[in-house]
């Protein structure tokens, strides 16, 4: 089984509501005059309903069985007013509620998307996107029919449910309280159900997760499923976790359904107690006609939010669930913020540098000193590793698979943070730098190039202008102009998700020309000729000759035949650095490098 284990989606502990709905309520400050406005609307809407039973009392009591139609009519009038205005207060509440709703969304996955983008990398290492993806759409949108379905509604049910019993105790107490008998037993059904439908919204909202999860990972590796005839396997594990999540929903509509008809029953128990006690009144001449009308029609008002709880109940234990999934994802501690430095340290490097504009400073010397990393506990990749890079070098990076060539790549961007040790320019260490400030001096090309849908120039440029006014020039430099020229839009063709519709020689291209686009002063090449052909890599070669002048580079490569003109080439085995030098050099010592270059080269 491919799925599950460290996939599988977080079911959150104890809940503490309060808490939860504070930090919600925290987004409506930027709305809060719309949503007094809001608030202003329930009491007259609360009126325009309370009024309607009351009406029908005096015109069953004065008009209807005295036989006197004096009066019926403005009191049948006024009814229909009553009707008419509770119908437009609740429009203006709901389209208010929706419109509020969709502004707290809104700015609650703009603030979730910034903070994923400011995690570190080793969090995307462990965390599935499709679980993200859950967050970002549906349980925000559990969240929006939360607001617009409950919080406020549930203000206005309250208020409806507070005047009724007011009105019901004012007209006859005796037959308030024994209508009210039933409701201990409905606070009870309440509580009880609170309980248990919570935790079955909780094991929802994790399951939805994790299916998500798995398509968003088997779509994305079709090709590798259809080639390797894994359609029946996946199939299978499709399967149980579709289960899983249609499991999870049945407890809850079981709740759900059991919670409804309880209500329903009470409130037909209620209405047979009004009969029964308020017909015995009636013929005792202690209740008039209209009374038990009205009696009538404030109990099933009185039932009617109520009857809606289990709706408004399933959608509220929904909403806490995912809250609690949201801001268990905005609690997690990120990287540095992007426009941030750490420590008062940052003063000791040149204003230039730090800022990362055109025409700062150049690095002088790039040091790793005593590096030590592990992507897991003590299972360190790196170990004691030291390089000096000073400004214009070419140093290249080779070794065995898994020997920690990238992961000194990664440091240098700080996808990553060094555990022990440290990486400096000219004598400052990385860390007290600004996000933004040392990237923008780093270069990338990676091995996989990842395209974004879009044009071409975008996908030189990712929307920068200096990068985008940079872009044809770029991409002459690498060689990519020769087939975006014959390509029927040239620069404005549009690349489909992932870059599907180019070769991986044209992709591996065009991340080329984005390095040379943002013009960096330092260049980091993992692995970057692996996906081009021999015909291409010359060109590329020729290329990066251009691009790599005046410029530090980093060069990780498995090709010896790409690295052989580099200043300097270090050998790293197992996390160590065993040998550096020139090729020539190297390859006198007959050590490790010496080995791997009669490997790929022997007839």
């Amino acid at each position: 089984m491919h799925y599950g284990g460290i996939y599988e989606d977080e079911i959150v502990g104890k809940a503490y509501d309060r808490r939860l709905m504070g930090r919600f309520l925290g987004y409506l400050r930027p709305y809060r005059l719309l949503v007094v406005v809001t608030l202003l609307l329930l009491p007259p809407m609360a009126a325009a309903r309370l009024a309607q039973p009351y009406l029908l009392k005096l015109a069953i009591d004065n008009h209807i069985v005295k036989a006197q139609m004096e009066g019926l009519p403005l009191l049948a009038g006024w009814f229909l007013l009553l009707i008419l205005a509770e119908s437009i207060f609740t429009y203006a509440e709901v389209w208010l509620l929706q419109y509020v709703g969709q502004k707290v969304m809104f700015d609650l996955r703009l603030a979730l998307f910034s903070h994923v983008q400011r995690m570190p990398a080793a969090f995307f290492d462990r965390t599935p996107t499709g679980s993200l993806v859950t967050r970002l759409t549906s349980d925000v949108e559990v969240l929006g029919e939360m607001f617009a379905a409950g919080i406020i509604t549930i203000v206005g049910d309250i208020m409806v449910l507070v005047g009724i019993i007011g009105i019901m105790l004012w007209m006859n107490l005796k037959l308030s309280l024994v209508t009210f008998s039933v409701l201990p037993l409905l606070v009870w059904v309440a509580f009880t159900f609170r309980r248990r439908m919570r935790e079955a919204f909780r094991q929802v909202r994790a399951r939805l997760a994790n299916l998500n999860a798995f398509l968003a990972e088997s779509i994305g590796g079709m090709a590798v499923v259809q080639l390797f005839n894994r359609q029946a396997r996946e199939q299978e594990e499709f399967t149980r976790l579709n289960a899983s999540y249609r499991d999870a929903n049945l407890p809850v509509i079981s709740w759900d359904a059991a919670l409804y008809a309880l209500v329903e029953t009470l409130s037909s128990v209620a209405v047979g107690i009004i009969v029964w006690y308020g017909g015995g009144e009636i013929l005792q001449g202690a209740l008039t006609f209209g009374a038990l009308v009205a009696f009538i029609q404030y109990i099933e008002k009185f039932f009617s939010p109520i009857r809606d709880l289990s709706a408004k109940y399933s959608i509220m234990q929904g909403a806490m669930a995912a809250l609690e999934r949201i801001f268990n994802l905005l609690d997690r501690e990120h990287g540095e913020s992007l426009g941030s430095t750490r420590g008062e340290g940052a003063s000791l490097l040149p204003p230039p540098l730090m800022g990362g504009g055109e025409g700062g400073r150049p690095v002088e010397r790039i040091e790793f000193r005593d590096v030590w990393f592990a992507y897991s506990g003590d299972d360190y990749v790196l170990k004691g590793f030291d390089l000096t890079i000073r400004r214009g070098e070419t140093v290249a990076l080779v070794g065995e698979t898994g020997g920690g060539k990238t992961t000194v790549t990664r440091l240098l961007s700080r996808l990553y943070e060094v555990e022990r040790g440290s990486i400096a320019f000219d004598g400052t260490d990385i860390r007290e730098l600004p996000l933004t400030a040392l990237r923008s001096r780093i270069g990338v090309v990676l091995q996989d190039p990842y395209l974004f849908t879009g044009s071409i120039e975008f996908n030189i440029s990712l929307g920068d202008d200096q990068a985008r006014s940079r872009a044809e020039e770029a991409a002459h430099i690498v060689g990519a102009d020769r087939f975006i020229r014959h390509l029927p839009n040239g620069y404005g063709e549009e690349v489909r998700e992932r870059g599907v519709n180019l070769s991986a020689g044209e992709r591996q291209l065009i991340s080329f020309a984005r390095a040379v686009a943002f013009d960096p002063e330092i260049l980091v090449l993992d692995e970057a000729t692996a996906s081009v052909d021999t015909a291409s890599e010359r060109l590329i070669q020729e290329g990066l000759r251009g691009l790599m002048e005046g410029r530090t580079s980093l060069v990780v490569a498995h090709r010896l035949s790409t690295i052989q003109d580099a200043d300097r080439i270090v050998v790293i085995h197992r996390g160590e650095k065993m040998e550096e030098g020139t090729h020539q050099e190297l390859l006198a010592k007959r050590g490790l490098y010496y080995r791997l270059y009669q490997l790929q080269f022997k007839d």
